[in-house]
């Protein structure tokens, strides 16, 4: 079973900032005051009994003990609802391996996807009629979710000039026309304009928070797909908790490792949500797929970080295609594509032909057989102008597509 830092040697610690500013203890919503799920409370207990040697016999939880025959279906129980004990300390040693960050395994969180730990972290956060700031464009399921909780979503918008990102002084103006915030959601790489915030600007973004006792989230699932600069500080980039230690970091094993359909994510948390969260998740899902936790203790191995590797140099390579053909596909103003694999471009002197990116990834769609997303569901304003393709695919098949594109856009 993996341990802290898994195969990997402990490098020294880095000593995480002083607060230049008094942290406020972050203070669990309303929403979260609720008991725990007490039989997975108690699974948990077991579970650690039974690895200090312990022979337990359990009568706690709705669990048949016949289990299907080994071949047809895999046994699979329930697990903690914060996840194994195991994956939480590997999670904790990759925090040691790229970023040279101690985190209590205590802290971390496996969810059922970085979906679950963003539902789970909301409601654990935020009450309903909170103002909570994101940038648009921006991930359409942070809107979304904070929507179906009843916080009030304070969109900021965004544009090259800020790289698509969001800066105290956006946030400025944000608290200015709508009033206080209840909390700050980043993402970098960002969905969908593949943009990132380097060190010094999450310091900046992170002492704003801290000043004004406002919770910041960082949504890190792209990190490790990246395309930096020789010599960058922060290669696979830059985790908030290098700059603000009582951040919320939201991850997740679907993007780098490719793990999509295993449904498994993580969030890491300042203590005061541990118990609040915990709670939560005990009701709302018992506990993380167990196959999917033992099958992500892999995920920590210099072979898999060699083999993700490979596959984020094919991801390089498929994104070269695409600037490549930039002045061929004769758009508009696109987004710089720092990581993740996605390319976020205004359509520009194409809307001559088409009303919006909306008809005209419809037209790319019935006459090329070409699929790429429209704007509009990242950002509902400036979205119409702008289109997202995404390079996950590989390079055959973002080849073909270009190829296709410029063929349906020069048939005119």
């Amino acid at each position: 079973m993996a341990k802290p830092g898994g195969p990997f040697k402990t490098p020294p610690s880095r000593t995480l900032p002083a607060p230049a500013v008094a942290v406020q203890a972050m203070t669990a919503s309303k929403r979260s005051h609720i008991p725990a799920f007490e039989v997975m409370r108690i699974t948990d207990e077991i579970a650690n009994r039974r690895a200090d040697g312990h022979d337990v016999v359990s009568l706690c939880a709705g669990e048949p003990s016949a289990r299907p025959v080994p071949g047809s279906i895999k046994p699979a129980g329930y697990t903690g609802p914060l996840g194994t004990m195991p994956l939480r300390e590997a999670i904790a040693g990759h925090y040691r391996d790229w970023y040279d960050l101690d985190v209590d395994p205590t802290t971390v969180a496996v969810t059922t996807g970085s979906s679950g730990a963003f539902q789970l972290v909301f409601l654990a956060a935020f009450d309903p009629g909170d103002r909570v700031a994101l940038a648009s464009p921006g991930y359409p399921a942070y809107r979304n979710i904070l929507t179906a909780l009843g916080v009030q979503v304070v969109e900021i918008p965004t544009g090259p000039e800020t790289r698509y990102q969001p800066t105290p002084e956006l946030l400025d103006q944000a608290v200015q026309q709508h009033g206080s915030l209840a909390g700050l959601i980043i993402a970098s790489p960002a969905n969908p304009t593949g943009t990132m915030l380097q060190r010094e600007e999450l310091a900046r973004l992170a002492l704003w928070c801290r000043a004004r006792g406002v919770p910041l989230i960082s949504d890190e699932i792209y990190h490790g797909i990246t395309f930096p600069e020789p010599g960058s500080p922060d290669p696979r980039g830059t985790s908030v908790l290098s700059v603000e230690p009582e951040a919320i970091v939201i991850n997740s094993f679907s993007k780098y490792w490719g793990m999509t359909g295993w449904r498994l994510g993580w969030a890491i948390l300042p203590e005061d949500l541990v118990a609040p969260l915990e709670a939560l998740a005990s009701n709302f899902a018992l506990s993380p797929p167990a196959p999917a936790q033992e099958l992500a203790l892999t995920a920590f191995t210099p072979e898999t970080y060699a083999e993700r590797d490979q596959i984020v140099e094919g991801f390089a390579r498929a994104r070269a295609l695409i600037l490549d053909a930039a002045p061929q596909l004769n758009w508009g103003t696109a987004a710089p594509s720092d990581g993740a694999f996605y390319y976020y471009s205004e359509l520009g002197p194409q809307l001559a032909r088409f009303e919006n990116s909306v008809d005209y990834a419809r037209a790319l769609l019935e006459r090329a057989n070409v699929a790429i997303v429209p704007g509009v569901d990242f950002d509902p304003v400036a979205g119409k102008q702008a289109v997202r393709l995404s390079y996950a695919a590989g390079e055959a098949a973002v080849a073909e597509a270009l190829d296709r594109i410029i063929r349906f856009q020069n048939a005119g």
